[in-house]
C-alpha cells in the first residue's frame, strides 16, 4: 500500500530547492567561496547563495542579468529583487528565496543568469536565452582586439 499523501509541498530547505535548480545545468558545479555555496559553468559564476550576508534581513540568490533587466526587476517587484553588494553594479540582481518564492520564476533565471556565462554550444544545447545583450568582462572582446592592432599614426 503505498504513503498517503498530505498534500503538503516539499520540505526540503529553499538551498536544497536552489541547488537542485542549479546542478540540473549542464557541467553546473558547486564551490564554497566567500563563506557561501556558489554555482558556477565551467569555473564561471552563475549564481551566488546570500545568507544574510553581512547581516541582511534575507535569504536570497545572486544571478547576473541581461543588460537593463535589473533596474526593471527591482522597480517591478522590490520586495523579491534588489541589487545585491558587490556586483549589483554590474548588473546582478539579488532574488529572495525566503518568502514563499515562485521556484518556477527562480529556475527561469537560474538558467538565464547561466546563459550569460555558459559558453555557446552548452546555452545551444539547453536552449537558454541569455537577453538582448550579453556584457563581457573587459580582458575579453575589447581588450583584445585592441592589443593585436597597431596603434594610429604609427608605423612598423
Amino acid at each position: 500500500m503505498a504513503p498517503a499523501r498530505t498534500g503538503r509541498r516539499s520540505r526540503r530547505s529553499p538551498v536544497d530547492r536552489l541547488r537542485a535548480i542549479c546542478l540540473a545545468l549542464p557541467e553546473a558545479t558547486e564551490k564554497q567561496a566567500w563563506g557561501e555555496p556558489t554555482w558556477r559553468v565551467r569555473g564561471k559564476l552563475f549564481a551566488q547563495l546570500d545568507d544574510h550576508h553581512h547581516g541582511a534581513d534575507h535569504l536570497a540568490v545572486w544571478l547576473p542579468a541581461p543588460l537593463g533587466e535589473q533596474e526593471a526587476m527591482i522597480f517591478t517587484d522590490p520586495a523579491r529583487f534588489f541589487r545585491p553588494p558587490y556586483v549589483g553594479q554590474r548588473g546582478w540582481v539579488g532574488v529572495r528565496i525566503d518568502r514563499r518564492p515562485d521556484w518556477g520564476l527562480v529556475a527561469r533565471l537560474v538558467a538565464q543568469a547561466y546563459g550569460q556565462v555558459a559558453p555557446p554550444r552548452l546555452r545551444e544545447a539547453l536552449g537558454v536565452a541569455t537577453g538582448a545583450t550579453t556584457r563581457r568582462a573587459p580582458d575579453e572582446g575589447v581588450m583584445k582586439k585592441k592589443a593585436g592592432r597597431p596603434k594610429a599614426g604609427r608605423r612598423g
